[in-house]
């Protein structure tokens, strides 16, 4: 039923007419709510990754993560453009300042304190030209999938608080258009984070990395039991599992555990890489503390990992997520474009865990 479900989706917005869908008729032994929950997260997630950059800009990203939140009553709250850096977030503001559309941090919360505490961060790049490493054109075709993290996070809130799970939830999304302009942030410069660590600038185009770091750093100054980020953030995760697997990330090797066995149970495919120390060198600059972008190529995928885990000090346990985000040709459970990943398992994950609503 889940992979009909699945498999019905249509993104048809643009379109001057909509194809009739056959009607699944759910059988009544069949968990209803839990099947429409499932695929509103996933469809959630598909829908924002699918619209183009012009409709889902910052402006746009922030309309719908409000319109999530009011719709199960959560609360939001919203750091802009210059009082990014009255509140700490420089490199939120230095990636984001060069677009017409403001940088931002939106900050939901719903649930009961005094329930397990979990955080949630989603990269927010609403296109990403590269900046003033600009990109070619093949490889902007794409970007307006890249706040894919931000939107399978959201995906996932849906259904943890559809589900009103036994949780005390925060959901961040640092939101940037990478774009360029006379006030572009620039190969060279060097700024220092919200955790203190300096950052030298060897690429605009790993952005990324950069505003997660700040996320990832108020995250982890409320010390949550879980913390889980999810980015489209590097081509390397790609070449060595191409785009239907997406690798995490973690030192917790229980939550590695149960990730995997989730995986395999809801067929969301994720697959374990590891955080290997011997590269933290990599990722060390000459004159700063951290580079975004090591020399050489090699282990981009396992040398962004690392650069996100010196900004995670504290919380108990943290994964990381670099996801693709996009389903390059038509397969029965997906039409191809926009895709949530990862996002059942982590679900199915939390529900195993004890944290069903009575």
């Amino acid at each position: 039923l889940l992979g009909y479900g699945l498999g019905s989706y249509r993104f048809d917005v643009f379109k001057s007419e909509s194809a009739p869908l056959p009607t699944l008729m759910i059988p009544a032994d069949a968990d209803a709510a839990r099947i429409k929950r499932l695929l509103a997260g996933v469809f959630l997630a598909r829908d924002l990754i699918n619209m183009p950059a012009n409709e889902m800009g910052p402006d746009g990203l922030e309309k719908a993560f409000r319109a999530l939140a009011a719709h199960y009553q959560a609360d939001v709250t919203v750091v802009r453009g210059e009082q990014l850096l009255q509140e700490n977030f420089p490199l939120i503001h230095a990636v984001g300042r060069a677009s017409v559309e403001a940088p931002r941090l939106l900050k939901l919360k719903w649930g009961k304190k005094g329930h397990r505490k979990i955080t949630l961060v989603g990269k927010g790049v609403c296109f990403d030209t590269g900046g003033l490493d600009i990109k070619p054109a093949s490889s902007m075709a794409l970007m307006k999938k890249d706040m894919g993290g931000a939107a399978n996070v959201m995906g996932l809130a849906l259904m943890i608080m559809d589900a009103k799970l036994k949780v005390d939830l925060t959901v961040l999304v640092p939101v940037v258009e990478n774009s360029i302009s006379s006030n572009a942030f620039r190969p060279g410069d060097i700024y220092r984070s919200r955790a203190g660590l300096t950052v030298q600038i060897d690429n605009t185009d790993a952005e990324g990395r950069l505003i997660l770091a700040d996320a990832l750093a108020l995250a982890d100054e409320e010390e949550p039991e879980l913390l889980i980020d999810m980015a489209t953030l590097t081509g390397a995760a790609r070449v060595a599992l191409g785009p239907d697997l997406p690798p995490f990330f973690t030192d917790d090797e229980d939550l590695a555990s149960r990730l995997s066995e989730s995986s395999l149970e809801v067929d969301d495919p994720l697959w374990r890489m590891p955080l290997y120390k011997g590269y933290e060198k990599d990722i060390r600059a000459k004159i700063a503390d951290l580079t975004n972008a090591p020399s050489g190529g090699m282990a981009g995928a396992i040398t962004a990992a690392l650069f996100l885990k010196q900004f995670v000090r504290k919380t108990k346990s943290w994964a990381h997520f670099d996801i693709y985000g996009w389903t390059p040709n038509e397969r029965p459970h997906s039409p191809g474009g926009g895709e949530a990943q990862g996002i059942r398992a982590i679900f199915d994950m939390l529900e195993r865990q004890g944290t069903k609503a009575s």
